[in-house]
């Protein structure tokens, strides 16, 4: 991934940037839930400003960013939301749940890749907030559904993931 880490940096860029959408996007859907609304008002924010940051040094590098590219590892996951109000928010919130876990775990071993210095301390903060996110969709579930049923489903996906991980091809981006 150090080897193409321009790529690795747009691809982070766009990820981002489709992470505060879709806080964006769950606020508005469940306009009810109260501390589901501010805690993804928050994310949106939180997300973009991450997106804000990693364009800085993608400019600093003399780049642009570019057009997205679709992310087989986020689409995969797409066929096992199921429908139904609760069952859906449940799958949103576990699938960013785990996005984001795997989001942190990328980041640190970035992170630890990178020469000491202020991009490696980049990597490092953004691999803290991931790991804040992940535990927010999983305390959000959890607040919102029962216990038992959010780790049974929390199992599940990381069962569909390990199906999807297998297919994916390895190249210097995120997922």
């Amino acid at each position: 991934m150090l080897a193409d880490f321009d790529s690795f940096l747009l691809d982070h860029a766009a990820a981002e940037k489709k992470a505060s959408g879709m806080a964006i996007s769950m606020l508005s859907h469940y306009p009810d839930r109260l501390e589901l609304v501010a805690a993804m008002a928050d994310l949106a924010v939180e997300e973009l400003t991450h997106y804000r940051e990693v364009v800085k040094w993608i400019h600093r590098r003399g780049l642009i960013t570019a057009p997205d590219q679709k992310d087989h590892y986020v689409l995969g996951f797409r066929k096992a939301i199921r429908q139904g109000r609760d069952e859906y928010m449940l799958d949103r919130l576990l699938v960013a749940s785990i996005i984001e876990a795997r989001g942190a775990e990328r980041f640190s071993l970035v992170a630890e890749a990178l020469q000491p210095g202020p991009l490696q301390k980049f990597y490092q903060s953004i691999a803290r907030s991931e790991e804040r996110h992940y535990e927010l969709f999983l305390d959000l579930a959890r607040q919102y559904l029962d216990a038992e049923v959010v780790a049974q489903r929390w199992q599940e996906l990381l069962e569909f993931e390990a199906g999807i991980v297998r297919g994916l091809p390895i190249r210097a981006a995120l997922h």
